[in-house]
């Protein structure tokens, strides 16, 4: 296992302008030149034996450990506790970026931006998270915890049930839990066992902050998928586990844009495996000595055809950064009014959820079809397995299929044409019963 190490070009913490208490807006975090270059050292040391990690299968622990020491997930924390105070745009940008040298990591850490964003929009409502910025900054890191095998809809089989002495504990096994197998806590959705309530259909959902080093945690790399291997998304099972009453947090709570978030990171992974793509074609193309008796040039950089070929995949990667940092945008302006009023906030959700169902839709053909095309420009010898070109679209292919891509253009659609709002919180189970997602306003998304 390679040992990654650098040395930063200047401390994390370090910034020209000091931000004021309960923004975690990045006007202090500098341009994006300045962002890009400081953290291009990491990247850069990320970036060294990936292709080899992909070639035997083996989870990047060593990388996730040097962005832990390098600060990269206290981003969003403020810096007036010690974070980068980065926004949405920028933590984007720089998702992009990592994705574009290894894009599990970017993955891997989906569910932990997604419990600081929550913590961060708390923050600015006024309630204190101090506790959890200071285990952000001192490098701790958060999986996801929500899918299951089997368990019905909006019904965990994953269960909290309360203690006497106010405490909780919670049992059950979770299914594609990305990032926990390298995680200090665990988000884990679950059912809430109310006594003297036998209906369990009733029973409310809870999210839950667990101790991965509890001993009742076990976490498998069991993850099968053709792609995104290293995401470290496996099983993790809950046993008798010990939670305390801090550590449970109201489902209904849970920040509003979450669902649009998690979309956000996805269109970022798929964006720096796009970008990943192109570089490597260029490459390619560039130093490619072998042609067919009826190409077009001598060489293969000149030939019409070809350099179309790579043109569409360079504008594809272009369009799918424009798009993505677009709805990072609109993200960013919902978490910008978290002191706004309801109507305020509902209505920037909803235009929120909107910009990534459309930009899904888009970046995700586009990416797919990049992905493959790169092979027109290259022949049969690009596809020999130590180059590991395929890995390209079997990531793409992979991360196009956690959300339901597929019924997003008729989400769309139906708000273009009759004003219908997203539904805001979807989940994948056992369908039991007609699943309603119009209503007055937004609640709190689910991850896919």
């Amino acid at each position: 296992m390679t040992n990654l190490r650098v040395r930063p070009t200047r401390p994390r913490g370090e910034r020209a302008v000091p931000e004021a208490r309960g923004s975690v807006s990045a006007a202090a975090a500098g341009s994006e030149a300045d962002l890009l270059a400081e953290w291009a050292p990491v990247l850069e040391a990320v970036a060294e034996g990936a292709v080899q990690r992909e070639l035997d299968g083996e989870l990047p622990v060593e990388a996730v450990r040097l962005l832990k020491a390098e600060g990269f997930g206290a981003l969003r924390v403020p810096q007036a506790f010690g974070g980068a105070g980065l926004d949405v745009v920028g933590l984007s940008r720089l998702w992009i970026e990592l994705a574009a040298v290894d894009a599990n990591l970017t993955q891997a850490f989906r569910g932990h931006f997604a419990l600081v964003e929550d913590r961060c929009w708390h923050h600015v409502r006024g309630s204190d998270q101090r506790v959890w910025f200071d285990r952000f900054v001192a490098g701790e890191m958060v999986g996801n915890a929500w899918s299951e095998v089997g368990s019905d809809i909006d019904l965990p089989r994953t269960v909290l049930r309360p203690r006497a002495d106010g405490s909780y504990r919670l049992d059950g096994t979770k299914y594609y839990t990305t990032g926990s197998i390298f995680a200090e806590w665990v988000d884990v959705h679950a059912r809430l066992v109310r006594p003297g309530h036998p209906d369990e259909v009733e029973d409310p959902t809870a999210i839950v902050v667990v101790d991965a080093r509890d001993p009742g945690v076990h976490v498998t790399d069991d993850w099968d998928g053709f792609g995104q291997r290293g995401t470290g998304s496996g099983t993790t099972t809950f046993d008798n586990v010990g939670v305390a009453a801090t550590d449970v947090l109201p489902f209904e709570d849970r920040f509003p844009y979450q669902t649009a978030f998690h979309q956000m990171n996805l269109l970022a992974t798929l964006t720096g495996i796009a970008r990943s793509a192109l570089a490597d074609v260029v490459g390619a193309v560039r130093e490619r000595t072998r042609n067919f008796s009826h190409a077009n040039a001598p060489r293969v950089r000149d030939d019409a055809q070809v350099l179309a070929r790579v043109g569409e995949v360079a504008a594809a990667v272009y369009a799918a950064e424009a798009a993505t940092l677009r709805v990072a945008a609109s993200v960013q302006a919902v978490a910008d009014a978290a002191r706004a009023g309801a109507e305020e906030v509902a209505a920037l959700v909803e235009a929120s959820e909107i910009e990534s169902s459309t930009a899904q839709v888009v970046v995700s053909e586009l990416v797919l079809r990049a992905t493959s095309d790169i092979f027109d420009a290259l022949g049969g010898s690009a596809t020999a397995r130590p180059l590991a070109l395929d890995r390209h679209w079997r990531n793409a292919r992979t991360v196009a299929s956690h959300d339901p891509r597929v019924l997003k253009a008729r989400v769309v659609g139906a708000h273009a044409v009759n004003g219908t709002p997203p539904p805001y919180a979807w989940s994948i189970g056992a369908t039991r019963r007609r699943q309603e997602w119009i209503g007055p306003g937004p609640a709190p998304g689910r991850a896919g």
